[in-house]
């Protein structure tokens, strides 16, 4: 089957079963598209879905988020995780706004140039908002490409990389519509060619495709080793004042950088014990006491919680007392989160 018989279907199974979802537009805004591409990275729909339009209405044009305080973006942006993704969002808006008169370029190689955007996000934004045949290639698409051609690889080696580049290139040349066309392989990619319960029946291009007519789906793409994820220790301590509770700001790099969080001592080894705690912190041994723990897991950090309640202690340096009303307006990870949960103050995630 040629290119052009392999695009063409595609596109036509798209136009009639495309998700209904709120970036989609007939027209695509180039600031909402920025914005749905960012948070699109590494995220799930379902949990995009929820912040997409909280985010917009709080910073409804390029301009706006310029010129908002980072603290203001982070926390718009908390429950998303990968929180360097807001921080660059936002240095992107801010170059926009610098070197582009506030308007989004149409040029895959001038959104490259602005911070945050890579190969990927500004093929995106130059097919799917302005119509230039420029390929995309991501997770999902690679696996199609892969079961397409029955290629048995890692979809993450660099040569699997190339190939997935030049081919998604080819591809694209040859769609009656870029836009759809790309589109439709991440659809495709989300929702019947899936890494696993894959939809073959249902699947616009299975005529096309070398794996499903060897019977190789299941087996394609190969899996990658999995990188072992590091054990971490903390102890948190939930102090109230007043309904209010104190947190404190992490630092500006390493993990969960800039967030908020309520005083926490790390460890790599174990975890940190009652006397390491009040010393650290400063806290009078007889006012703490153990609320509970859990398990957080992160790509690279299984991070084990365990959370004290503590009478009113004193700020140091860095802290300050927020009331409870307030703590939607900071930057709290989910892990925060689920410690201020664990100690009662929030309803569980």
């Amino acid at each position: 089957m040629s290119d052009a018989a392999l695009t063409n279907s595609l596109e036509t199974w798209f136009k009639a079963n495309a998700r209904d979802l709120p970036w989609r537009l007939d027209h695509r805004i180039p600031y909402c598209a920025l914005v749905s591409e960012f948070m699109l990275q590494q995220t799930q729909v379902a949990r995009v879905l929820e912040k997409y339009q909280p985010f917009l209405d709080r910073f409804p044009t390029v301009e706006a988020l310029a010129q908002a305080h980072e603290d203001e973006v982070l926390a718009a942006w908390a429950g998303l995780g990968y929180y360097r993704r807001a921080r660059m969002l936002h240095a992107c808006a801010q170059a926009i706004v610098e070197h582009h008169d506030g308007t989004v370029p149409d040029s895959a190689q001038s959104l490259q140039n602005l911070p945050g955007i890579g190969r990927y996000t500004a093929g995106a934004i130059a097919s799917l908002v302005f119509g230039q045949r420029e390929p995309i290639v991501d997770g999902n698409i690679t696996r199609v490409l892969l079961r397409v051609h029955n290629k048995p690889e890692p979809q993450t080696d660099n040569h699997t990389i190339k190939w997935s580049w030049r081919r998604a290139g080819e591809l694209v040349k040859s769609a009656t519509n870029p836009a759809i066309f790309n589109e439709a392989m991440m659809e495709l990619g989300a929702t019947i060619c899936t890494p696993k319960n894959i939809q073959c029946p249902q699947c616009p291009i299975r005529s096309h495709c070398q794996s499903f007519e060897a019977g190789t789906t299941e087996s394609i793409p190969l899996p990658k080793p999995r990188a072992k994820q590091k054990p971490m220790y903390c102890a948190s301590i939930v102090s109230i004042q007043n309904r209010s509770v104190l947190v404190e700001q992490r630092p500006v790099s390493g993990m969960w950088a800039s967030m908020y969080q309520v005083p926490t001592i790390e460890r790599d080894d174990r975890q940190p014990t009652p006397e390491e705690i009040t010393t650290d912190l400063s806290v009078d041994a007889d006012t703490i006491k153990p609320t509970g723990t859990f398990t957080h897991i992160t790509t690279h950090r299984i991070v084990e919680f365990a959370v004290y309640r503590a009478d009113s202690i004193e700020m140091g340096p860095n802290q300050a007392y927020r009331t409870l009303d307030s703590l939607d307006q900071i930057a709290l990870s989910n892990a925060q989160r689920k410690v201020l949960a664990v100690a009662g103050l929030i309803e569980p995630l």
